[in-house]
């Protein structure tokens, strides 16, 4: 029964990575209901797709369309909308 505990718990933990959110087209977003905004601005700029889509997924979207970007390499700013 224990190893099955682990097991369900490994499977768990690989299922949540699988669903990141993910970045599409407007045409796309015609699909989807709009849910909110995010705007991201760092310094030194070192946000990768990843780190937007795990923002994204932290606002409880499942898609984004990056609206506008901002700024320079070193600083930064990302506005996108948020869909489910």
């Amino acid at each position: 029964m224990k190893k099955l505990s682990v097991i369900v718990l490994l499977g768990s933990a690989c299922a949540f990575s699988a669903y990141a959110a993910e970045q599409i087209t407007p045409e796309q977003a015609s699909k989807y209901t709009k849910i909110g905004e995010i705007s991201v601005t760092e310094d030194g700029f070192t946000m990768t797709d990843d780190g937007l889509s795990k923002k994204v997924d932290e606002k409880g979207g499942k898609y984004y369309v990056i609206t506008s970007t901002e700024g320079r390499s070193e600083h930064k700013t990302i506005n996108a909308d948020i869909y489910n």
